[in-house]
């Protein structure tokens, strides 16, 4: 059995200004994840990617079909899903230490547990040494960090990631890249990753799961077989791979016509 499995999911939303209209952001989606899988799902903008995600963390609920996890229906949030997005959402006032510390408190992780199990994470993210700096004391990377670090330490068996490196410069967001696959590698977790970086997704997915234009569908779901990322003993890049390279070029040309289809819509739509 698949860890997670959506089965003829769709989801529309109302439209204030049409009557009894609705937008479709996703239609009869159907795709199976298997347990300690790295996903990553890529799609034209506005496709639905961030709207998946939601469903599959209970945010919201499925117009029709359903989403089942471990076999259960998923209805709600729950701590079997941890969550990173594109913003940090850390808590100011508590330092890195304390913004994991909250995750634990919320799942009820005794008080005594609690700074122990946070060190252990952010040293996981590379982070020992600063237990004690607040959000504005660190840069965005380590921000992130600590985002990860506080989603893995109440250890859900899901990790569900929206673009969380998009807002990164590029030296950053390789780094981090490079950590997330490590952290997956030690912690064996399913992850669910969104992003609209077709060389991120290649880098990162064991598959890649590229959505239609909206409403979102599964277009095709491409295996990536190219072995370790880091890089070798004399210092190679994947990424510099003729492997790579064809990866890609075969998810571009897969969006090619999806994204070119969107900005046909978009501009049908502000001239209605």
């Amino acid at each position: 059995m698949a860890k997670i499995e959506f089965r003829s999911v769709s989801k529309a939303f109302p439209v204030k200004d049409r009557d009894g209209g609705a937008f479709t952001a996703l239609d009869g989606i159907d795709l199976d994840i298997a347990a300690g899988e790295f996903l990553v799902v890529v799609g034209p903008s506005g496709c639905g990617k961030s709207t998946l995600l939601d469903l599959l963390a209970g945010l919201t609920r499925p117009t029709s079909g359903e989403i089942l996890l471990d076999g259960a229906p998923v209805t709600r949030p729950g701590p079997d899903r941890g969550i990173v997005f594109q913003q940090y959402a850390l808590l100011p006032w508590r330092t890195a230490l304390g913004n994991v510390e909250f995750g634990l408190e919320a799942t009820g992780v005794p008080r005594r547990e609690r700074a122990g199990r946070a060190r252990e994470f952010l040293d996981l993210v590379g982070l020992a040494g600063f237990e004690d700096r607040h959000p504005h004391e660190l840069s965005g990377g380590m921000r992130q960090r600590v985002a990860i670090a506080r989603s893995l330490a109440y250890d859900p068996d899901v990790l569900l990631m929206d673009e969380p490196f998009a807002a990164l410069d590029a030296q950053t967001r390789e780094s981090l890249q490079d950590e997330l696959r490590r952290i997956w590698q030690r912690t064996g977790k399913t992850v669910v990753f969104i992003t609209h970086g077709i060389e991120e997704a290649v880098y990162l997915g064991e598959r890649v799961a590229v959505l239609t234009s909206r409403p979102g569908r599964v277009k095709e779901v491409v295996p990536v077989r190219l072995g370790p990322r880091e890089s070798g003993a004399h210092g190679e890049d994947v990424r510099s791979s003729p492997e790579f390279a064809r990866y890609r070029h075969d998810i571009w040309t897969l969006l090619h016509d999806e994204v070119a289809r969107a900005r046909r819509l978009e501009k049908e739509e502000a001239a209605a």
